[in-house]
């Protein structure tokens, strides 16, 4: 595995895709591996909206923006969708970026969500570190079409990009808590059709609500950004804007106190994934688990007795 990593390092992109699928799919030689391994921290940037927002398209242009501008290498994780009867995904983001598929410079890797919650895939974190190890710098990834809480997203970016439509319904109901709250960045996309200005005027309202940083404590006064990702308007002003929120993190001591607080939030993701599948293994803890599902389903202990009795078994 030691090799696989190796050739990765050096540029092998099949090396590469191999190193992703085994990871996608819970290796746990290649998960070690990565482990032992020191991981460069490129920059991240999550881009999350509502589905139909355009955010595949955009997230081409802005590769393309980044590439003409000198970027050497440029990584993509794109989530898709999985259906919840047959567990499959069309992986269609892939196509939305097909522009860049003879550019040795660019990395798409598309990812089924496999039924997880948040907008991402269990395996993106490792995805993103694959991508890093492979001298990947940015790493942009995009989440599922996403509603009003699931900002995930968030955990995994130094900066958290939200596109947004005009008249794609109520845009009260796009502002609420939540995803505007994550923003770092806003893009009103398809900024040429009707509807722009009143959509940003409603974000700026929006914005205004969210809590405010105490006196004293760095501001970050979130952008917002119009595009018309089809035919490239407005993408070099948002990779600007971009690059002045990573500045902004850098100038404030900010950058790496985000990215411990993602390696917390990686922490406890990874010991609720360790503990479900340990009640649901072969070991002690899965036999008392099974006698205390018994009993609550025959109705003789509430489930919350039954949790405080599995807990003490634990700690």
């Amino acid at each position: 595995m030691a090799d696989l990593l190796g050739n990765l390092r050096a540029g092998d992109t099949r090396a590469l895709a191999r190193a992703l699928t085994l990871a996608e799919n819970g290796d746990a030689a290649v998960l070690d591996a990565l482990d032992t391994t020191a991981v460069p921290q490129p920059r991240r940037v999550g881009v999350t909206g509502p589905p139909g927002a355009g955010k595949s398209t955009l997230v081409s242009a802005l590769v393309r923006h980044l590439r003409a501008g000198g970027t050497p290498k440029v990584g993509v994780v794109a989530v898709d969708p999985s259906s919840p009867f047959s567990g499959g995904a069309l992986l269609g983001d892939r196509l939305r970026m097909a522009e860049h598929t003879l550019d040795a410079g660019v990395y798409v890797r598309s990812m089924a969500a496999r039924g997880h919650f948040g907008g991402l895939a269990a395996g993106c974190e490792d995805a993103c570190d694959l991508l890093a190890l492979a001298g990947f710098d940015p790493v942009i990834v995009e989440t599922v079409g996403v509603g009003q809480s699931e900002v995930e997203v968030a955990g995994v970016a130094d900066t958290t990009l939200v596109v947004l439509t005009p008249n794609a319904g109520d845009s009260v109901q796009a502002l609420k808590a939540g995803i505007m709250e994550v923003a770092d960045v806003v893009v009103i996309n398809k900024a040429d059709k009707p509807g722009a200005q009143r959509l940003e005027e409603d974000v700026r309202e929006g914005l205004d609500l969210r809590p405010h940083p105490a006196p004293g404590a760095p501001h970050w006064p979130v952008p917002i950004v119009r595009t018309v990702a089809t035919d490239g308007t407005g993408v070099a002003e948002l990779a600007a804007a971009l690059a002045a929120h990573e500045a902004h993190l850098r100038a404030h001591g900010l950058l790496d106190a985000s990215r411990a607080r993602r390696r917390l939030a990686r922490l406890e993701a990874l010991a609720r994934e360790a503990l479900a599948g340990a009640l649901h293994g072969q070991g002690a803890l899965a036999g008392r688990y099974g006698a205390l599902r018994a009993r609550v389903e025959q109705g003789s202990l509430t489930p919350r007795r039954a949790v405080a009795r599995l807990l003490d078994g634990v700690i």
